[in-house]
């Protein structure tokens, strides 16, 4: 109960404003219910597989979808959505995503620098932490209190107006890079998704070490120039190796074999 006296009161377009705790103990105000951010999720996740290149690779398919079903097997039925669905694109990009609704997004570039599976787990535990943790609820909150989130209100509840708003809705959910607004998770939020993934992939059977290689892997690939688009919000390679290295040291030992994906 201690956390709701921290929070203050807020009188919205909403009837009811929620104030809870994130998966580490902070603060959180969250404005939405748990089916209007999976039904924004999903109605995204669609529209993405219209306007992006599906890959039809049939070995990457299942060494992704491995990878990810060692993770949420481990993931307790959440509010909102029962199943988690996974697509590959073909791109370039250096990406993942997952969304409200249990969608999740992987780049085939991402594959070119996260080079094992301990590694392509890192990334998909920290984008599925930032679905556990509510982080795109508690950014399109943020955006209303600031009365700058009026119109995705109204997307996030269903109206017609999802198409018009597409790219706004698009960035609130953290795929900004792609729809060319940016509205980035804070700092907080993605040290906080660092640590719930570390987590969630321990547990699952892969080796947490390998996430200080993998954030290696993308410092080398920036080039010295733009950063992967994965890292275009985080916080420094330095500072967020530090923090995992620090992380990892206090993990236990999970008695889980590890998955063969290949």
């Amino acid at each position: 109960m201690q956390h709701w006296l921290k929070c203050t009161t807020v009188v919205t377009t909403l009837a009811i404003a929620a104030c809870s705790a994130s998966p580490t103990g902070r603060n959180q105000l969250l404005l939405f219910s748990d089916q209007d951010m999976s039904s924004l999720g999903a109605q995204s996740f669609e529209q993405m597989k219209t306007d992006q290149k599906v890959s039809t690779n049939a070995k990457t398919n299942a060494y992704v979808q491995c990878v990810t079903n060692a993770i949420t097997e481990h993931v307790p039925p959440q509010p909102g959505f029962s199943k988690w669905e996974v697509v590959v694109f073909d791109s370039k990009q250096v990406n993942a995503f997952a969304l409200p609704g249990g969608k999740i997004g992987v780049y085939t570039g991402l594959l070119d620098v996260a080079v094992n599976q301990d590694q392509l787990a890192t990334v998909i535990g920290h984008e599925i932490a930032h679905v556990l943790a509510d982080h795109s609820n508690e950014r399109l909150s943020q955006s209303q209190i600031a009365n700058a989130g009026l119109q995705i209100t109204n997307i996030a509840l269903g109206t017609s107006e999802y198409a018009q708003y597409r790219g706004a809705t698009m960035a609130a959910l953290g795929l900004g890079v792609q729809y060319g607004v940016l509205m980035p998770y804070g700092r907080t939020q993605e040290s906080e998704a660092d640590i719930v993934g570390l987590e969630l992939m321990a547990k699952s059977g892969f080796d947490p070490r390998q996430s200080v290689d993998l954030w290696k892997n993308m410092a080398k690939a920036s080039g010295g120039q733009q950063p992967p688009e994965l890292l275009s919000t985080h916080p420094s390679h330095s500072t967020r190796i530090q923090d995992l290295q620090a992380k990892i040291n206090t993990l236990p030992s999970y008695n889980v074999s590890s998955p063969n994906c290949g």
